[in-house]
């Protein structure tokens, strides 16, 4: 398996992990790690022994999206994200491949097991996988609002998994509050809650195990049947929510949240504007 920065890829029988390894850093993204994800899937998904993958993190965080302290060093998401060196793949498509399973175009069964903290973009990682299972202590949170930036691609993919009711709630709140794997598994955003959480990598080997078990080529098949019936629309909505998401870049909201994280104060907001 080739060697990474920010991630651990690695096979186990029939089952491909990838684990976000920025434990330092609550696996939060850095650009290493953007520039890393596409690679690290496609290896994945070429790889003929690798019949399921699963993602995890290392450290008490699953995945808590953008790593904020390197935006504030930027200055503004946007600034952060003219420094990404694009993936060879979209050079000349005029987008850039998202950080999950789907957005890179993986058909191989994909399970998510969220061994703790999953915020923002980290959300990303449980709306693209095909089953998502929580460690017990685990918690899912959606921060985008509270550091200045949009809630838009995460809440779109999440639309139709999640009730629209908990989304709202979940994108709106902000940081101030957190679900609680127990209400995850309620709502239908996880599939399955390990206790103690302990047992999470060995039941989601063992889960993959069972999948890998079936005709890779009728798994593969059936997924893309499936995500493709229930993406009628979903491609649309996450241009748009692209759009708005670098729309908001040069607003002095989405410098103001990464300096004042970076700085450990409370955010000073910039009068609401009519133009969001």
């Amino acid at each position: 398996m080739t060697s990474y920065d920010s991630l651990i890829v690695e096979r186990r029988g029939d089952v491909g992990w990838l684990i976000f390894n920025r434990p330092e850093a609550m696996n939060s993204h850095s650009l290493t790690m953007l520039e890393e994800l596409p690679r690290a899937w496609t290896q994945l998904s070429q790889d003929d022994d690798v019949r399921v993958i699963v993602i995890t993190g290392r450290g008490r965080a699953f995945c808590t999206g953008a790593d904020v302290k390197e935006i504030s060093s930027y200055g503004s998401m946007g600034d952060r994200m003219a420094k990404l060196k694009r993936d060879p793949q979209d050079q000349g498509s005029g987008e850039r491949r998202g950080v999950g399973p789907r957005s890179n175009n993986v058909w191989k069964p994909v399970i998510a097991a969220v061994n703790g903290v999953c915020a923002g973009g980290g959300l990303n990682f449980v709306a693209e996988c095909d089953i998502a299972l929580a460690a017990s202590h685990a918690t899912f949170v959606d921060t985008h609002v509270s550091i200045g930036q949009v809630a838009a691609l995460e809440p779109i993919s999440l639309y139709g998994r999640v009730p629209f009711g908990e989304l709202m709630r979940l994108a709106l709140v902000g940081k101030h509050e957190r679900m609680t794997a127990e209400r995850a598994w309620q709502i239908g955003l996880v599939s399955e809650v390990v206790d103690p959480p302990e047992k999470l990598e060995e039941t989601a080997q063992a889960l993959a195990e069972k999948i890998a078990q079936n005709s890779p080529s009728a798994l593969m098949a059936s997924k893309r049947a499936v995500w493709h019936a229930r993406e009628m629309g979903r491609a649309d909505a996450l241009t748009e929510g692209m759009k708005l998401v670098e729309s908001f870049w040069t607003h002095p909201d989405n410098r103001e949240g990464p300096a004042a994280f970076a700085a450990k104060r409370d955010p000073e907001w910039a009068p609401p504007s009519a133009t969001f």
